[in-house]
């Protein structure tokens, strides 16, 4: 049982960032929030830093990409105080041609591996990232696999043709 209820964490997030976060919810029990690419950083400071919450464990970075949004790419950060029992999820949205996002490695050290999986496989370029490339994929791939950019099949494949299957 958690110490801080989701309440409790919004009211102290609401105190120091009324305006900065927005569409909040809280699918499956599980506080969650957006702010800007402009305010993650101080957002995640807080969280981290602030005596009573305690966000000492980044569980994850990572991304989505929802191609039919004004802004298609989304980073998503999962965070878990330890102490309270309690997590959060904090995503930032950008715009497709502006995938900018300030690194959390200074933070957590953990960051660094997880942002360059998110670079990886989204493209999304982590600034004042210490080693921002490749961890997963060959290093001279010119596209970001996760991205929804691309068809699911070869339309150039014969073997899927609807009349080897009586169509």
């Amino acid at each position: 049982m958690s110490k801080i209820t989701n309440e409790e964490l919004l009211n102290g997030i609401k105190a120091k960032f009324d305006n900065d976060v927005t569409n909040i919810s809280e699918p499956f029990g599980l506080l969650t929030l957006e702010t800007s690419r402009e305010k993650i950083i101080d957002l995640l400071t807080f969280l981290k830093t602030d005596a009573a919450l305690q966000f000492i464990f980044l569980t994850d970075i990572t991304a989505i990409h929802y191609p039919e949004r004004q802004k298609p790419i989304g980073i998503i950060y999962h965070l878990h105080s330890l102490v309270n029992n309690i997590r959060i999820r904090i995503k930032v949205f950008l715009a497709d041609g502006d995938v900018k996002m300030p690194t959390a490695t200074g933070l957590w050290n953990g960051a660094n591996w997880m942002e360059r999986e998110t670079y990886d496989f989204f493209g999304v370029d982590f600034e004042g990232h210490p080693d921002l490339r490749r961890i997963l994929n060959v290093d001279d791939m010119t596209v970001f696999p996760m991205r929804k950019e691309y068809p699911l099949e070869d339309p150039n494949r014969v073997d899927k043709r609807d009349y080897f299957f009586g169509r």
